[in-house]
């Protein structure tokens, strides 16, 4: 067997069952063997993560930011090999692997000043002579769980933030790309953070991550994933009366109004709702399109989508990878047949592919004659499928974007700036977008959304102290 990628527990990288990690691309690549952390080892890590606490959030802030920043430097020098390995393991195409692995970088790179600016207020109080100080400080010990999706931009984003707040950290990942979160632990962990700052148990979330809902010693949990799996998170999270923070589903629209430049609608549905798999939140699964347009919308995104190269993720030319499991892949064949089943028309795609290497290939899929109630609209299924619904105007086509229970992303393409602005206003979303695709974020500003899609402060930018720290208002009399 391959050599055993281990979990780090106080320091201490620690032995495990090794389970596989297999590249969806070609199921015949075993990219490494990764232990699969105990409840015992999970209860460990939070302990040690717990005993560092005390001095880590009270060290230097040119220590947390010459750890982050050398971090930031390795990642960015090994973005080929970084994103090549994620492309191995999650199926997103090469570029898409190192264009994520910069990403993680910059955020790296961003909280790394944030170390240098930490500051609170000095305000009078309203009796003579008392003085008041607002600071924050660090939450404590924070446990986090992400997907499989994004495998090294989202740990990026909520351990940077963490350790640069002054935070020790139980990290698990997802089970399915084990290979990017080990690979950005050990460089922080060569980039000096003590031992117990940070910790990482890989395995399955009925151990691993119940042990860390259970226990009394964690005082934070930051999730991203399913929305049933974040109902138990924030149910388990209250009854310990801590900090929670999800990022869930979502059913993202994007609105196409008889005055868009075509093409650049077309761009946008194509590349929001079908690049990466369509295996983002932010992907826009429906296409929300007025009657004037929509007959030549769906002619260009359809001869759009004949085009497209589906692919090995390595390969030079893909554009499409493959789904990352054949667990995902049986759940979007399965919406593709409700789909049909409903009455919507499937106007493209669908099919299984074969490639020259085995794996999880699935042709993008295009319904038209949807409509907003049918389960296609309302569910999420996280894969290549998006749903065409026709409406009558741009008021129908708000009033559908708004009638979802998520509210993560929302899109435009209008020349409209009337119709722009009102969208942005009044679009049910936490991030509105005008003639660009739903998916695609910066690392610098606030992510999240609204309703069922996220729950507790925003992810990212400066806005990610909200989650990372708490606020102590101290008193004194001259």
């Amino acid at each position: 067997m391959a050599e055993l990628h281990r979990n780090l527990i106080d320091g201490v990288w620690v032995d495990g069952e090794g389970v596989a990690n297999i590249n969806p691309s070609d199921t015949n690549d075993v990219i490494g063997h990764y232990a699969g952390a105990t409840g015992d080892q999970a209860a460990d890590a939070i302990r040690a993560a717990r005993a560092a606490f005390p001095a880590w959030s009270r060290s230097g802030l040119m220590e947390r930011h010459a750890i982050l920043r050398k971090t930031a430097d390795e990642i960015f020098a090994r973005k080929d090999e970084l994103g090549r390995l994620l492309a191995r393991e999650e199926g997103k195409t090469l570029p898409e692997g190192i264009g994520e692995t910069v990403r993680a970088g910059q955020v790296f790179e961003f909280f790394a000043g944030e170390a240098l600016r930490l500051a609170g207020e000095t305000v009078p109080s309203v009796r003579p002579g008392v003085g008041v100080e607002i600071t924050r400080e660090a939450v404590g010990v924070v446990g986090i769980i992400t997907p499989w999706n994004f495998p090294i931009a989202i740990p990026a984003w909520k351990i940077a933030p963490a350790l640069c707040y002054g935070n020790t950290v139980v990290f698990k990942p997802a089970e399915l790309v084990p290979g990017c979160a080990w690979a950005i632990v050990d460089i922080l962990h060569r980039a000096g953070l003590p031992k117990g700052v940070l910790n990482l148990v890989m395995g399955k979330g009925s151990v691993v991550g119940q042990a860390m809902l259970d226990s009394p010693d964690v005082d934070a949990i930051t999730f991203t994933g399913s929305v049933a799996t974040g109902t138990r998170v924030a149910a388990a999270c209250a009854k310990h009366m801590r900090k929670v923070q999800l990022e869930m589903g979502g059913k993202n629209p994007l609105v196409v109004l008889d005055d868009a430049d075509l093409a650049t609608a077309v761009d946008c549905a194509v590349n929001g709702a079908f690049f990466s798999t369509g295996q983002r939140c932010t992907a826009s699964s429906r296409l929300v399109v007025t009657q004037g347009i929509h007959d030549r919308f769906v002619e260009a995104a359809t001869e759009k989508l004949r085009a497209l190269v589906v692919d090995n993720a390595l390969k030079e030319g893909t554009q499409i990878g493959p789904v990352v499991d054949e667990n995902q892949l049986a759940q979007d064949e399965k919406y593709i047949a409700i789909g049909r089943d409903e009455g919507a028309k499937l106007a493209f795609g669908g099919e299984r592919l074969n490639r020259e290497t085995p794996g999880f290939y699935l042709q993008p899929a295009l319904f038209t004659e949807a409509s907003n109630t049918m389960r296609i609209s309302r569910e999420e299924i996280f894969g290549p499928v998006a749903s065409v619904i026709r409406v009558k105007d741009y008021e129908e086509a708000l009033s559908v974007a708004n009638d979802t229970p998520f509210g993560l992303s929302a899109g435009i393409c209008t020349t409209s700036l009337k119709h722009a602005t009102h969208f942005k206003r009044n679009a049910e979303a936490g991030m509105v977008m005008v003639n660009l695709p739903t998916a695609g974020v910066d690392f610098h500003v606030p992510f999240g959304g609204r309703k069922g899609s996220s729950y507790g402060p925003r992810e990212q930018g400066r806005y990610a102290a909200e989650f990372y720290t708490t606020v102590k208002t101290a008193y004194t009399l001259a």
